[in-house]
């Protein structure tokens, strides 16, 4: 009997068997740089099904500027969504475009921080990019407070959920308060709040929203950017 050993093989009693892990998980391919690609399925000519796992990007943070004696804090950017889909080869076109989301951008110290961008794996696993954090509160040193951001709908997919919402902002006097932390994604956390001047923390992994600036007595500072999504494709022959 002829046979293809990279599948099959015949044991010493005759039997024709399935050679372990060649009919099972063959691959996993990784699209993390922000923009568009392409997903080609004559490049896997044994492909039957894949695992989609589309994570958009997170949003960025805005600045924070203060008056002398007085302080200003900011909510963060909210989480990317996330979206899973089990897909057979068939339903696949010839080729899919792949969109990695890019993290929103930072804003200066007036300005409010970007959005996040939509990732998606063709028009059949979709997720939505999370929103940038706001300028909400003036320079001041009486007590107020603000909500955070809400995360973003649902997109496309067998699972589907839109991202973590940002945390609010408060300020107690002209001297203590505290910003707002990122939302969190799937794939990544978002970034922590401050209690001291300076732009919020940095998310972690992807898709998470960046924690929001805070500044007082004179201090004038940038917010900070969003993480990129991600689109993670596993191959199963």
């Amino acid at each position: 009997m002829c046979v293809d050993p990279e599948y099959f093989d015949v044991g010493d009693d005759g039997r024709l068997t399935i050679v372990p892990g060649s009919a099972d998980l063959r691959q996993i391919v990784y699209f993390k740089d922000p923009g568009n690609d392409t997903f080609e399925k004559a490049d896997y000519p044994w492909l039957a099904r894949v695992f989609v796992q589309v994570q958009a990007a997170g949003g960025g943070a805005a600045g924070a500027k203060a008056s002398a004696n007085q302080l200003v804090a900011h909510p963060g950017g909210t989480g990317g969504g996330y979206s899973e889909r089990l897909i057979e080869a068939s339903a696949l076109g010839a080729s899919e475009t792949v969109i990695v989301g890019a993290g929103g951008t930072a804003g200066t110290p007036t300005v409010d921080g970007g959005n996040g961008g939509n990732s998606s794996f063709g028009g059949l696993c979709t997720a939505n990019g999370g929103f940038g954090g706001q300028v909400v509160m003036t320079s001041g040193s009486a007590p107020t407070c603000f909500s955070g951001v809400a995360g973003p709908l649902a997109g496309i997919g067998d699972v589907s959920q839109g991202g973590g919402a940002s945390g609010g902002s408060i300020r107690l006097d002209g001297g203590q308060g505290q910003s707002g932390p990122g939302g969190e994604a799937r794939l990544g956390h978002g970034g922590w709040q401050r209690a001291s001047s300076g732009a919020g923390g940095g998310a972690r992994g992807f898709g998470g929203g960046a924690g929001g600036a805070l500044a007082r007595d004179g201090d004038s500072v940038n917010g900070t950017p969003g993480n990129d999504g991600i689109v993670i494709v596993w191959l199963f022959a």
